[in-house]
């Protein structure tokens, strides 16, 4: 695996006592196995611009396609304030070559959906559509970036689908760090093919078709890139899953058994019908990948994307 992830997050999650009224909400969920492959980049873009701790609340106002940041009391606008730091913080955080960022769901500066957008009169939201005002500048600055928010990552699915979308931003980067060839993406897509497969079949297919191209590296890494992030972006689901595990199981054609080919089959069919998770069929064929010595199963990632600690196929 490699080296501690870096991600960002926004700072009361991590546990800094910088809300509104002086508190934390840190995020169990994500500081707790998880944080052991993780360094933290906490960020707090309200109390970073100048607004205290404690201070005002603040809410979205206006059009939910640019709302205007305000308190909710005196109405003090501070959309410009923090616009004009986040400018000169971006660059800073680039710098920092994030591999995700997890934000405080429904915050007015930090969330990335759902964001409720009030009327200048007051009264009810007019809007539950709005995008805090700092999440939606690092979105569009980093596009590629995996993003969510800590209430998404409370289910399962989703967690599990960030993690390994963050563990592989991260050796996009250790690939980038060491290697400038095409036969090195050629490596790297190896590796990745039944993992990409799990997430995206139509994505699978065009990566291969990339990685195979004679281009200018720089711009065939970019565009691989963009399409593995927008690949990785799509959840697997069981079908898919299905579809790779069977995949997998055509490698072993010649070394298995009638008996344990049969356990294979009947493993994958329990999954297909939700009796039991994913780490079951995943857990029988890394053992039959240890026993057999299939060196091409051995480098997929699909069969080990994460530390097994963290548990994110027990549910799956």
């Amino acid at each position: 695996m490699p080296d501690n992830i870096r991600i960002g997050i926004s700072a009361c999650l991590a546990g800094h006592k910088v809300r509104y009224d002086g508190t934390a909400a840190k995020a169990e969920h994500l500081t707790g196995s998880l944080a052991k492959y993780l360094e933290f980049v906490p960020v707090c873009p309200e109390a970073a611009c100048g607004m205290g701790v404690p201070r005002e609340a603040v809410r979205l106002v206006g059009d939910p396609e640019n709302p205007r940041l305000k308190g909710r009391q005196t109405g003090k606008d501070w959309t410009d304030t923090m616009r004009a730091w986040a400018e000169s913080f971006l660059p800073e955080l680039e710098k920092a070559r994030l591999c995700g960022f997890i934000f405080k769901a429904k915050s007015p500066s930090n969330g990335i959906g759902r964001v409720k957008v009030y009327r200048e009169s007051g009264g009810q939201p007019a809007s539950y559509a709005g995008v805090g005002i700092f999440a939606a500048m690092v979105m569009k600055r980093f596009p590629l970036l995996p993003v969510e928010d800590d209430g998404r990552l409370h289910d399962a699915g989703l967690r599990a689908n960030f993690v390994e979308r963050i563990f592989t931003e991260r050796r996009w980067q250790e690939f980038l760090d060491n290697s400038t060839s095409r036969r090195g993406l050629i490596d790297f897509h190896t590796r990745h093919k039944m993992l990409i497969r799990s997430h995206d079949v139509t994505g699978y297919r065009e990566l291969g078709k990339m990685a195979a191209e004679n281009g200018r590296p720089d711009d065939l890494f970019s565009r691989y890139h963009d399409r593995l992030a927008q690949a990785m972006a799509l959840r697997p689901t069981v079908r898919k899953n299905v579809d790779v595990l069977m995949h997998i199981l055509g490698y072993f054609k010649k070394q298995l058994s009638s008996d344990e080919k049969q356990e294979c089959l009947e493993l994958i069919e329990n999954y297909r019908n939700e009796l039991v998770p994913l780490i079951v069929p995943v857990t029988l064929f890394n053992h039959f990948v240890r026993k057999y010595d299939v060196q091409y199963l051995r480098d997929q990632y699909y069969l080990n994307p994460h530390p097994l600690d963290l548990k994110l196929r027990n549910h799956a």
